[in-house]
């Protein structure tokens, strides 16, 4: 089991927390001094840098939220003159304005030792061939993971996204070993080597690096058998840094959180008040060192759970569970609060289910309704009517006992749902508001 920075990655926590907090006053008073929306925000709190007494203290420091960052647009939140600033990315901006973030030369390299922390926890080594099939460009995904690999000493190929059919054909020629996509679009990989009538074996891959949406351990399993390779998860978001902030070791037990450089918070959604250890909530996220995008108490939606063990790998950093959800993201229905990753559980657990599916939510009436449209193999699908309407009400049996309320289940063609390069489209909502 390697470890790339292990006096960091395995520190004891006292060690930890001394510098955890001495890098935090020293973040608290430069966000102050240098972003006009975090004084605004500490003068009507009412809170200072000589506040913070402990770690603790940091509770009764404001949130920074997405909408904070899209009033500043496009350089509000930096912290140093935009001369300081040698690389700027943003959001996709889908939702209104995009996000913009800054990073300075130190800031660049602190990514940089991270991903390679990251990566190196997955697997990756020196002798691997890293095959990046994300999208080059204003995303944070490929540029951290490429130089992340390079700091390794791994080859990488900057393929990027789209035209699965070559990427299959790179993969194979060039022997790539490491494979970093979305999960969604592993599969897709998955089915194009289907349809060409190869297996796992046709390809060089060991190791899998998976992240930018969540994801089943029921999905592990099919990457896994399908592709042949270690599939890990990995977690980042641009408006805090990138990938690196946490990700899996081989033993797949949660993310380690990089927590020298991050301080993690668990928080109940509605009521924001922090939450005691091994609670599910909504992750809150501190920088510790950025230069250029300071961020503090920043909401990232996230729902998880962390956890204070330290793993069987050595690692004493903090391990914060595959993400249920998003708070916002999260689907209410008839008011019941319902994850796409716990519908993608149950698929996955029903043989003859392919690892495609839609949900569709409508209302009629009064009543919101659920449709979950899912592929299934030719058997089942040009199957007799009888036959189909046992194993739809199957489906929809094992689905009401996990949601609690009742779901459609519409069987549909393989292939007929749209595929995604990038993050699968999971949910149409068709409800007015």
């Amino acid at each position: 089991m390697r470890i790339w920075d292990p006096d960091r990655e395995c520190m004891g926590r006292d060690k930890l927390e001394a510098l955890q907090f001495e890098n935090l006053r020293i973040t608290l008073e430069r966000a102050y001094r240098n972003v006009p929306c975090y004084q605004k925000k500490f003068l009507e709190t009412g809170v200072s840098a000589k506040d913070l007494q402990q770690l603790s203290d940091l509770a009764h420091f404001p949130f920074t939220t997405k909408e904070d960052l899209r009033l500043n647009y496009p350089y509000g939140m930096f912290a140093v003159p935009l001369r300081e600033v040698v690389r700027i990315h943003s959001s996709s901006g889908t939702t209104g304005k995009p996000t913009v973030v800054g990073y300075t030369r130190n800031d660049l390299d602190n990514w940089t030792e991270l991903v390679a922390r990251m990566m190196t926890a997955a697997g990756v080594t020196a002798d691997d061939i890293v095959h990046i099939a994300f999208g080059y460009g204003l995303f944070t995904g490929a540029f951290g993971l490429h130089y992340g690999a390079e700091r390794i000493g791994a080859s990488v190929i900057p393929i990027s996204s789209g035209n699965t059919e070559k990427q299959i054909m790179i993969m194979q020629d060039y022997q790539s070993s490491a494979l970093v996509c979305t999960p969604s679009y592993a599969l897709t990989i998955a089915d194009h080597l289907d349809r060409m009538g190869l297996g796992a074996d046709s390809l060089k891959l060991r190791v899998g690096l998976f992240g930018a949406e969540p994801w089943s351990e029921e999905m592990r399993r099919e990457i896994e058998t399908r592709l042949g390779v270690l599939a890990t998860d990995n977690f980042g978001l641009s408006e805090v840094m990138g990938p690196g902030v946490a990700g899996e070791c081989e033993f797949k037990c949660g993310m380690h959180i990089f927590e020298d450089h991050f301080i993690p918070e668990i928080i109940d959604p509605h009521t924001c008040e922090v939450l005691p250890a091994g609670a599910v909530g909504e992750l809150v996220l501190t920088t510790l060192t950025k230069e250029a995008f300071p961020m503090i108490r920043y909401r990232t939606r996230d729902i998880t759970r962390l956890h204070y063990d330290t793993c069987q790998c050595g690692r004493t950093l903090v391990r914060m569970e595959k993400t249920r959800g998003r708070s916002d993201d999260m689907l209410i229905v008839k008011g019941v609060n319902v994850f796409p990753t716990q519908i993608e559980e149950v698929l996955f657990q029903v043989e003859g289910c392919e690892p495609h599916y839609q949900l569709v939510l409508d209302r009629e009436g009064h009543m919101d309704t659920l449709e979950v449209q899912v592929e299934v193999n030719e058997t089942i699908f040009f199957d007799e009517m009888k036959k189909q309407r046992e194993f739809v009400g199957m489906v929809e049996k094992r689905l009401a006992a996990t949601l609690g309320l009742r779901a459609r289940v519409k069987l549909v063609e393989p292939t007929s749902i749209p595929r995604h390069e990038g993050k699968a489209q999971r949910v149409i909502d068709r409800r007015k508001p």
